[in-house]
């Protein structure tokens, strides 16, 4: 297996003192051994992928490096100065920024607030005063958000975050990471929530970065991102780096295969047709966002929705749920008008959704996945006293594990202690417990790794098979190209185009995404 050293790389191209060193880093969580020998060299003005399945360490080894945790033993060697562990104020104030996956926002602070409170933090040797140096907030957040390409206007400067949104609370997020003119900047699924022109802007701000010598590590399980950038790839798998060296002198196959340890070829997965049978009609549907939208749907059919964050493919997926319910329009569903004021009114109408943000709006961590596979049939499995029957609970979750390939058999585990993919598997598993005729996946495989893509793939184009209507809503042109029969795009809260998935290519998408409901009409 060909492996180059990273740091070898860097130093003949540049002949420059490291910024960071990872000496034989280990790792272990009780009896888990997350992490073997880990050896990385990161060089000012460098860009690093960090690539692997989830559970593969690359989450373990970013917080060693940002202090959030301490490796079991091995050494850290931190311009210059070695140290057996990092605590968070010594990673941030040697210029150590972190933006996790989780985004690791206030939701109660302004977006001036959240971007400039780790420069007051580490000013503050750790210990914020009971006032913000006002005058110092703004400058900085001005500063920082302007870098990222977001507004700066006293109005966006005092809007709550948790009032913005995700795509937006990602760019804020990225933003306060730069505010502190950090010498290394680590994004951990950095474009998760992005639209293609947000990624095209915060390659600008990457690019800006390593101008200035800042370097970069991304954590991330988009690859033509990866080749976009350039630098080097670092491959993880089973805690152990397998390959280093410059990115571009890896295909996208042997990536998935370093990363899996077995061959994952780039394919287009849907084979099958749909029925002739019409299980959907939307008719002239408004909603917040939506403006009198219609499109229809074929039993066992992949439709796919795209559009920019702003389109109203967002919240037409949560008009189709009852999350956001739509106030005019006519629905059939299998020949039926159907109204869905609420989530358990879609529900009951044999309509299902699969969240974008699973971890806010769609598991309970701290429950078992027992408990969370059958979160939406409790009722079903209760007798007339309330009592649930648990084995037959059991049965159903074991079986709905099987189906998306659960990487245990521990139904006890928590869902928080599961890797992102895995999470995603037991999230879309419940949603089978109620055998949906239609079924909603908004961003089904939003921070997934490409092991657990292909899983998910495959149980999707099984769904259709099955007879199944789906709708995935998605920024992942890739995604949609691989797996649906049909692509609408929207813009404006409206369809603009109307692509055959099979023919379509990402280059026509995005022109489209970009076109205006009034242009498409001339």
């Amino acid at each position: 297996m060909r492996t180059i050293s990273v740091a070898a790389q860097a130093h003949s191209a540049k002949q420059s003192a490291s910024l960071l060193e990872l000496r034989n880093i280990q790792k272990w969580f009780g009896g888990v051994h997350a992490l073997r020998g880990i050896d990385l060299t990161l060089q000012p003005g460098e860009a690093y992928h960090l690539l692997g399945e989830n559970g593969c360490g690359k989450s373990t080894v970013i917080k060693i490096m940002s202090g959030a945790h301490a490796p079991t033993s091995g050494e850290i060697v931190l311009d210059g100065e070695t140290f057996s562990s990092l605590t968070p104020i010594q990673s941030l104030a040697a210029g150590i920024e972190t933006v996790y996956q989780d985004l690791s926002l206030l939701p109660n602070l302004t977006v001036a607030e959240n971007v400039a409170l780790s420069e007051q933090l580490v000013n503050a040797g750790g210990r914020l005063a009971l006032l913000f140096d006002r005058k110092r907030l703004k400058e900085t957040a001005e500063r920082a958000l302007a870098a990222a390409g977001l507004p700066t206007d006293r109005a966006f400067l005092n809007t709550i975050v948790s009032d913005l949104p995700l795509a937006s609370r990602q760019l804020v997020a990225i933003a306060r990471a730069i505010a502190t003119r950090a010498k290394l900047v680590i994004m951990d699924e950095p474009t998760t929530s992005l639209t293609r022109r947000e990624v095209d802007n915060l390659i600008r701000v990457v690019e800006r970065l390593r101008s200035e010598n800042v370097a970069v590590l991304f954590v991330t399980h988009k690859l033509d991102e990866c080749y976009r950038i350039g630098g080097y790839a670092v491959v993880f798998r089973d805690g152990q780096c397998v390959a280093q060296g410059p990115i571009e002198t890896y295909s996208k196959k042997e990536l998935a295969e370093l990363m899996t340890g077995r061959s994952i070829d780039a394919q287009r997965y849907r084979t099958g047709k749909p029925s002739d049978a019409e299980l959907l009609k939307v008719d002239r549907l408004v909603a917040e966002g939506v403006r009198e939208m219609s499109f229809s749907l074929k039993k066992g059919e992949i439709l796919g929705i795209t559009g920019l964050a702003d389109s109203g493919r967002n919240e037409l997926a949560m008009a189709l749920a009852g999350v956001a319910p739509a106030t005019g329009g006519v629905v059939t569903l299998d020949g039926k008008t159907v109204s869905m004021r609420s989530p358990a009114e879609a529900i009951a109408r044999g309509i299902g959704y699969v969240p974008e943000d699973r971890l806010a709006e769609g598991l309970f961590l701290d429950k078992s996945i027992f408990e969370n596979e059958i979160a939406l049939i409790v009722s079903r499995l209760a007798n007339s006293l309330g009592v649930v029957d648990r084995e037959e609970g059991r049965k159903i979750a074991a079986r709905l594990s099987e189906e998306m390939r659960l990487n245990t058999k521990d139904l006890n585990l928590p869902v928080g202690a599961l890797s992102g993919g895995n999470q995603q598997r037991v999230l879309i598993g419940r949603w089978l417990s109620i055998a949906p005729k239609l079924l909603v996946l908004h961003g089904p495989t939003v921070g997934v790794d490409v092991g657990s893509k292909d899983t998910i793939y495959r149980v999707i184009q099984a769904l259709a098979e099955a007879g199944m209507g789906l709708v995935i809503v998605s920024d992942d042109l890739p995604e949609l190209l691989q797996n649906a029969d049909r692509i609408l795009v929207m813009n404006n809260g409206r369809v603009v185009a109307e692509m055959d998935a099979g023919r379509a290519t990402e280059d026509e998408l995005y022109k489209a995404m970009l076109t205006t409901a009034t242009e498409s009409a001339q």
